[in-house]
């Protein structure tokens, strides 16, 4: 079941996408405000039994919004392609950890939104993203269970300026602050856990129609199940984007 958040005729809303358009689950399941609300309580069989009968909207007709408006976190994993880390070419390892930083809710469009590019530099870049959205809260996640902690996919088109990745010698939060994720496509319910794609995922990038990334998660240093893991080792796991 493909889920979306969206604005139709002044409302702010979220449904179910399906080939005949977009039911209102807003509508139908008020007791959940927001698609938030709803992973949160765990009811997407509530929402899957609700997302029947002919849809309110097409799709062309609604203002489509990031999934998750007001998410409590947005943690953000980079470098995590072997072959990302020889692009840099400044001869250093293989990290052992992950690298992590935050993001602004205020920074994520939805679909077809402009994304900015900040007059400060030229070398704003883009970067295909897959986007994990947490369903439920969670500390000290053991590996063997974190994929259960997943309440869905989408994703994003995340603008990097790259000259402003390095400017302090540890950290790279100049270069992500003026970064903004573009969300591409509704989200992906995955609960239950038997829902979730035991293929690999295929992320690809295209540039005015040219080829720049084409990849699969087989190849990430490090998989869902471990970044869960070790992220709710350092903080309440509660609805971040990875």
């Amino acid at each position: 079941m493909k889920l979306a958040t969206f604005k139709a005729n002044g409302r702010t809303s979220y449904g179910a996408v399906t080939d005949g358009g977009i039911i209102d689950l807003g509508r139908k399941l008020a007791k959940y405000p927001t698609l938030l609300d709803l992973l949160r309580a765990q009811a997407i069989a509530e929402a899957r039994a609700a997302a029947k009968g002919t849809a309110d909207y097409q799709v062309k007709d609604v203002e489509m919004l990031p999934p998750i408006l007001a998410p409590d976190k947005n943690i953000c994993v980079g470098i995590n392609y072997p072959d990302r880390s020889a692009e840099y070419k400044d001869g250093r390892e293989a990290p052992k950890y992950p690298n992590l930083f935050c993001r602004f809710p205020t920074s994520l469009v939805g679909t077809e939104q402009p994304i900015v590019r900040p007059k400060v530099s030229d070398k704003f870049d883009y970067e295909g993203e897959i986007v994990l959205v947490i369903g439920k809260e969670g500390r000290h996640v053991p590996r063997e269970s974190a994929l259960s902690m997943i309440g869905g996919f989408t994703l994003g088109n995340e603008g990097s300026v790259r000259d402003w990745l390095r400017h302090g010698t540890l950290e790279c939060h100049p270069g992500q602050e003026f970064r903004q994720v573009r969300q591409r496509r509704p989200l992906d319910g995955a609960r239950p856990t038997s829902s979730i794609p035991a293929k690999p995922l295929r992320v690809m990038t295209r540039v005015n129609g040219e080829l720049r990334q084409d990849d699969t998660t087989d190849r990430l240093t490090w998989g869902f199940a471990w970044l869960i893991n070790y992220i709710s080792t350092l903080r309440d796991a509660a609805s971040p984007a990875i």
